[in-house]
């Protein structure tokens, strides 16, 4: 890919990354304040929300005296932060002690699928390949999120790295809100496991795995996962038409493979598709007002 022909010029202000930043970290913080009687615990976050808050103003005071690195690192270190962000709704949400509104979205499954299709759909079509092909999907989720950014960045495309972050920041925080909001913890803690053989294979073994390590409690509604990978994959096209054909396969495979697999509810993925082209259409509305960036 060629390198970018009017690579953003670097700003002193506030981007859009950052004001998203802000307007989270006051929002969780808000949260933290009402929960805090009920899970001391959550005083660390409020600590953490500060100390983000302070990297915030440090990269916007030294952004004009920033190297190529250092610049880098500015388009970068927004998704970077999530690491933190992720894990704090897991003590937002008391460790699995808040009520969550699952009988409600089982209730929309029924409705739409007639009946609870991520517990049953692996059942009424069980299939070891097809178990092996959708949690390696489910997997993928990491380079499909990380490839447009990543290979942008590398081709010294910054125009198009700067987009492909403040849209997925978009989507995630906008997921972490609904979470703490509206929180579901999802069939992954709902219902019992698959049974044994559609679990045995080495890619489904990871994913359980994975989760055993990391899973924040009611981050079901909507599926971050799909949601930013929906973004992800526009993301790309709209920097390179052959990575977006190369992310849109797995892609595919993550949407139905989360619910396949008893992950997400069926309406967790519709809402993260939702939810992940919304935040397309209003970043490319964004672009096509605010013109080329400049030189």
């Amino acid at each position: 890919m060629a390198l970018d022909p009017k690579p953003p010029s670097p700003r002193a202000g506030p981007r859009a990354v950052e004001w998203f930043l802000v307007a989270y970290l006051g929002f969780t913080t808000v949260v933290g304040l009402i929960r805090l009687r009920s899970e001391p615990a959550i005083a660390w976050v409020l600590v953490a929300n500060l100390l983000v808050a302070v990297l915030v103003l440090v990269f916007l005071a030294a952004s004009n005296r920033m190297g190529p690195a250092g610049l880098s690192l500015r388009e970068l270190y927004p998704l970077l932060l999530l690491t933190a962000l992720y894990p704090a709704i897991d003590i937002l949400n008391r460790f699995g002690g808040i009520s969550t509104y699952d009988v409600m979205v089982q209730g929309w499954d029924r409705n739409l699928f007639g009946g609870q299709v991520s517990r049953t759909w692996w059942q009424t079509e069980p299939s070891i390949f097809w178990s092996t092909v959708f949690h390696a999907a489910y997997l993928a989720y990491y380079p499909i999120v990380a490839a447009p950014v990543l290979v942008f960045l590398g081709s010294g495309r910054l125009s198009d790295v700067r987009r492909s972050v403040a849209w997925l920041l978009a989507t995630f925080l906008l997921c972490y809100a609904v979470f703490l909001l509206f929180p579901v913890a999802g069939p992954y803690y709902e219902f019992s496991r698959p049974a044994a053989w559609f679990i045995a294979n080495a890619p489904a073994r990871l994913v359980y795995a994975t989760l055993g390590q990391g899973s924040a409690y009611g981050a079901a509604f909507p599926s971050s996962h799909v949601a930013a990978t929906v973004v992800a994959t526009a993301a790309a096209f709209r920097g390179s038409t052959r990575l977006g054909w190369i992310l849109l396969g797995p892609a595919v495979l993550l949407v139905v493979g989360v619910v396949y697999c008893q992950m997400h509810y069926g309406v967790d993925a519709l809402a993260g598709v939702l939810v992940g082209s919304g935040v397309v259409i209003a970043g490319t509305r964004l672009d096509q007002r605010q013109g080329p960036a400049p030189g």
